[in-house]
């Protein structure tokens, strides 16, 4: 099995972890991806879009501020500033009577609502069971193009960057099971995405190749993705922020605003390579060897190295796929 992954050029995690995250990405710098809201500053002083934070709380007693800012809001998403794997997000739909609806139909009261955004406070998603922040964010609008691909929440799309480089991509769409949250773990499903053309090529859920949404049908493969090099554009320069040199880039294509950055990950996960059903390691290695080592990575131009990333993605591509 081994001698099969390395003839396919997959990415196990030990060799991620050795290879790439901890020789790329100095823990100094690991702050700036692990708190949500310490990287939409981030990115928002180098002019790079986010969504709106509407409030947030890092205290207990911040809690009673958190409704009244909301007040003019009918439909947000509440998550942990240092979450991880989708844990903790509430998605608001809409307010009902004296509360609020969420994704998947489950109804929160106020206090109900509080509730979760202590425990949020109390490290109960938190990495490590560390002390959070419940952050409020403006919910995005999917656009027409997307919108009868996820009925259920608002897809975004995963960009890996390697020493500013874009290696690949998935698009990660909600689903019922997942609660309406783009995360794979949770039973969104995850689709590969062509650098050049934009296409979708692959689809898998919980690692199970499929076609068509589990929800509504609507069929997964030959989708074309609407302004990708803008998407790959701003993945790249969020990833520069950050000084690191293997980040996960998730970018939401809103109905008004365009592509924005939601969050950047410093220990991306190896499910992109089956939703591709290609492997990194070509493509990782292909950087290599084109910038070098010891690094000069920002030498070239952003819109330089997302040509190049789509150069290797177009020689990279399995037999037959055009």
């Amino acid at each position: 099995m081994r001698d099969v992954l390395r003839r396919f050029g997959i990415l196990g995690i030990n060799r991620r972890n050795i290879s790439y995250t901890l020789k790329c990405n100095q823990r100094r710098h690991y702050p700036l991806v692990d708190d949500k809201i310490a990287s939409k500053r981030l990115c928002q002083e180098a002019g790079i879009p986010v969504p709106r934070l509407l409030a947030a709380a890092s205290h207990h007693f911040e809690l009673r501020g958190l409704l009244p800012a909301l007040a003019d809001c009918d439909s947000f998403v509440l998550k942990p500033a240092r979450g991880s794997m989708g844990k903790g997000i509430l998605v608001v739909m809409e307010r009902k009577g004296n509360g609020f609806l969420c994704s998947g139909g489950r109804e929160y009261s106020r206090d109900q609502f509080l509730y979760h955004a202590s425990g949020i406070i109390s490290g109960l998603y938190s990495l490590a069971g560390h002390a959070d922040a419940a952050m409020v964010e403006e919910r995005l609008q999917v656009g027409i193009s997307l919108a009868n691909l996820s009925p259920a929440g608002v897809p975004d799309i995963r960009v890996i960057v390697y020493r500013g480089v874009p290696v690949m991509a998935m698009m990660r769409i909600p689903t019922r099971r997942s609660g309406g949250r783009a995360n794979l773990h949770q039973g969104a499903i995850g689709v590969g995405v062509d650098l050049v053309t934009g296409i979708t090529n692959h689809a898998v859920v919980q690692g199970t190749p499929i076609r068509e949404h589990p929800d509504t049908g609507e069929e997964l493969i030959g989708r074309k993705i609407q302004g990708l090099a803008r998407v790959l554009e701003i993945a790249v320069a969020s990833a520069d922020e950050t000084g690191l040199g293997y980040v996960g880039a998730d970018v939401v294509i809103d109905a008004l605003s365009g592509p924005m950055v939601l969050e950047l990950n410093a220990r991306p996960g190896l499910i992109i390579q089956l939703a591709n059903s290609a492997g990194l390691r070509p493509r990782l290695e292909a950087v290599d060897g084109w910038l070098g080592w010891p690094p000069r990575d920002r030498e070239f131009p952003v819109a330089e190295r997302v040509s190049f990333g789509q150069e290797l993605a177009r020689l990279l591509r399995a037999p037959g796929t055009s």
